[in-house]
């Protein structure tokens, strides 16, 4: 059978059920490929669909709506009058369906009496069942619709209502678990090592679909057609003890991944042939390119709470802590957002969801900006021929527009354009793991959420690498180790610094001079050189990088000190970290240390629950701070100055009695050096007051018992979502810091096109 082809001419669209040309507007032609949708992939006739349907809902009071397209059992029903079985709501393809937008076509489906219920904008279409009871307070969505021939087939109409999205999350989430279990059984590996492979051959598929364009080719059939032309081509050219094929195609995508130091050079497939066709088998049915985020990226992490939740629990930050402390940070478009102990990826991949939405937004508010600004230059009663032009007028910007939400750059032309996404997803979004397998963990994540995975690295987070160095983000959101400790005799070793000539070369343009200044000085150190050039052990020291590795060698508190260095003037940074670090006598100049480089701005303590699942046996808490900008910095040091200069006059007649008392004997050295030692903690107890006397600001504290999960990791009542309204209320009256943002601003030229502007300004956080 031919298949439905959408027709459009000047500036007209045929519509199908109408049997006439319509003026096409964007809502419209959505409507008819939808209808030529439900002929060629569902079956269903034109003949027993209708459109703008009035369907009557007056028992409730809500008079009468139009439903877009309605489908009926079968022309009879249509008819004859009897209640529809689908009814599809349309949005134009540049409008995003909000979820208020399903509740109001679910409702036009239950007045209707329909079964089932659709939405769509092209870009995204959703499947819902309609429960004729009641209107739903929450929605369910499901996987797909019931084609032509199997409406009265109660056995499939049953299968496709418990084919919810949960269920296909889980169901991805089960092949995961099989495809690692074919490893374990067959290989006999142990979980993280199955895990490894999986991985490999999850990053092995997204390569493949990519040069394919997104084309389901990853097959054990077209495996096995490679297969064959591989050994064809070695016994042509008389290649002695070729590689595996599953070995070449692991090759090559190590070749793709290399700038993200993913895999050893010798790395390879240690699984056997069967095993890797087997899992070929069981992935051949999804597409990951075409499988939505939210099912995907989901399942991953059910995935990844499976298989690693009792070995690598440390490595996962619950998402209820997650989501507060992005939400507290509100992280801008344009903004450098990373996490040098990045885990599973889940501060980044919220990061990369929370900037897009924004995105998202501001592109429709474009979207209205010039529809409007349009559509003024025409008359109320404009002609047919006008309202074409309009129309066509239109859809040029907004197509213009919508390209800013899709991938447009070539990484193989590295002067093609950025879209606001790919700004995002390869400019904006960084990350570290000393972990290799945690850091392969994290970019699989972040590719199964979305995206923005390329600032990913395997790494020690305390050290630079790419992109990573220091005065370089304008926003920090980590989970670093706890209780550990770096000991004094861990060096830098020149193994830890990329040289390759080709990704300097690259980070140098992409990030400057300052990138090279710290690289320098990173292999120095390896090489023990001091900066005159003489030899020193010292300078090999990692703890030597640190001003806080002279008090302590304890993770967190060097990974405190690193964020912050990583910070611009005025970044932010939340960090979970152990109650010790706040209250513990011990560090005392640790903390007097980081008072003197940031303010304190949000202090929340969380119930230990929240992270005995992942091992955690401290009680944790969620600080926020804020690197001074320079002029604070010099606020701060002057306040000190003043400090130090007030107490130094109280006690020099003292000190200068004391040194008189030594110069004629009439003390020892050792009583001396005794009194002047005292005299001293005395002079630093009373400074610290007068400084923060000086440099007064308020510092807000929170303390919840309840934040969203239990020791076994179930959902409970969330009382952080009271303290994200308190604190932005508090906000409201305090300008707690200042953003730089990149904004884009949008200009209609004459010839249809659209000019677009990169405009820095600065602006009130969170106003």
């Amino acid at each position: 059978m031919a298949q439905l082809e959408i027709k459009k001419e000047n500036g007209k669209i045929y519509s199908f059920i109408r049997d006439k040309w319509l003026i096409r507007t964007p809502e419209e032609e959505v409507r008819q490929k939808f209808v030529c949708v439900l002929v060629n992939e569902f079956g269903y006739s034109i003949s027993q669909m209708g459109e703008e349907l009035k369907v009557n809902n007056s028992h409730r009071g809500q008079g009468k709506a139009r439903a877009d397209i309605v489908v009926w059992k079968n022309e009879q029903d249509k008819t004859s009058g009897k209640s529809a079985f689908i009814v599809v709501e349309c949005k134009a393809e540049t409008v995003k369906i909000h979820k208020e937008d399903y509740f109001q076509g679910y409702n036009y489906a239950s007045w209707a009496g329909a079964s089932f219920f659709v939405t769509t904008n092209n870009r995204e279409t959703k499947y819902f069942n309609v429960d004729k009871d009641y209107l739903p307070k929450n929605l369910e969505e499901i996987v797909t619709i019931p084609k032509a021939e199997e409406v009265n087939n109660d056995n499939r109409i049953k299968e496709i209502l418990s084919q919810t999205k949960t269920f296909t999350r889980e169901e991805f989430t089960r092949l995961l678990l099989r495809c690692h279990n074919i490893i374990r059984n067959n290989d006999k590996l142990s979980p993280e090592a199955a895990f490894d492979e999986t991985s490999k051959i999850l990053f092995m598929k997204i390569r493949f679909e990519r040069a394919k364009k997104g084309i389901q080719v990853f097959t054990v059939d077209e495996y096995d057609k490679q297969k064959k032309i591989e050994e064809i081509y070695n016994a042509n050219h008389h290649i002695d003890n070729p590689l595996p094929y599953m070995q070449v195609l692991f090759n090559d995508t190590k070749r793709d991944f290399a700038n993200d130091h993913l895999f050893e050079e010798n790395e390879s497939i240690k699984i056997r042939e069967t095993s890797f066709k087997s899992i070929l088998k069981e992935l051949e049915k999804y597409n990951l390119s075409d499988t939505s985020d939210d099912v995907k990226g989901i399942a991953f992490e059910q995935f990844l709470g499976r298989t690693f939740r009792g070995e690598l629990g440390q490595f996962f930050t619950p998402r209820t802590i997650v989501n507060f402390m992005t939400e507290i940070l509100d992280p801008q478009e344009g903004e450098l957002i990373c996490d040098p102990c990045c885990g599973s990826g889940g501060f980044l991949i919220k990061a990369f969801d929370y900037v897009k939405e924004k995105i998202e937004k501001d592109i429709q508010e474009q979207k209205e900006k010039f529809k409007n600004a349009i559509t003024a230059e025409y008359p109320e009663d404009m002609t047919e021929k006008q309202q074409l032009e309009l129309n066509e007028r239109i859809d040029k910007v907004f197509s213009l527009l919508n390209n800013e939400l899709e991938h447009t750059h070539n990484d193989s032309d590295i002067d093609s354009p950025y879209s606001r996404l790919d700004n995002l997803s390869y400019k904006s979004i960084y990350g570290t793991d000393a972990n290799p397998r945690m850091a392969r963990t994290s970019k699989m994540n972040m590719i199964m959420h979305g995206d923005g995975h390329g600032g990913v690295h395997h790494h020690d987070g305390l050290i630079n690498v790419n992109g990573i160095f220091e005065n370089h983000f304008d926003v920090i959101l980590t989970n670093p180790p706890f209780g550990q400790t770096v000991g004094k005799d861990q060096n830098i070793e020149l193994d830890d610094i990329d040289n390759n000539q080709e990704r300097i070369k690259l980070y140098y343009s992409l990030y400057g001079e300052e990138y090279l200044r710290q690289l320098k000085d990173l292999k120095r150190r390896a090489e023990g050189k001091k900066e005159d050039g003489s030899l020193s052990d010292k300078e090999k020291s990692l703890l030597n990088l640190y001003e806080t590795g002279k008090m302590t060698g304890l993770t967190e508190v060097l990974f405190i000190e690193r964020c912050l260095r990583l910070l611009k003037p005025g970044g932010r940074m939340g960090i979970v970290l152990p109650e010790g670090v706040l209250n513990n006598s011990n560090l005392q100049k640790v903390r007097d240390y980081f008072e003197g480089k940031a303010k304190l701005i949000l202090i929340c303590s969380i119930p230990q629950d929240v992270f005995i699942k992942a091992g955690a046996t401290v009680k944790p808490s969620l600080v926020f701070m804020k690197k001074f900008t320079l002029e604070e910095q010099a606020q701060y040091d002057k306040c000190v100055k003043e400090a130090k200069d007030i107490v130094d006059n109280k006690y020099a007649s003292e000190i200068e009695l004391l040194e008189s008392d030594l110069a004629t004997k009439t003390i020892t050295k050792k009583d001396y050096t005794a009194k002047l030692k005292l005299i001293n903690a005395k002079k630093e107890a009373e400074i610290k007051p007068i400084i923060k006397e000086k440099f007064d600001y308020e510092i807000p504290i929170a303390k919840v018992e309840k934040a969203g999960i239990t020791t076994t990791g179930a959902e409970c009542e969330n009382e952080l979502d009271y303290v994200l309204e308190e604190f932005r209320k508090y906000n409201e009256k305090h300008t707690i810091w200042t953003v730089t943002k990149r904004n884009w601003a949008y200009a209609l030229e004459a010839n249809g096109t659209i000019n677009k502007v990169t405009i820095i300004d600065t602006a009130d956080w969170g106003k």
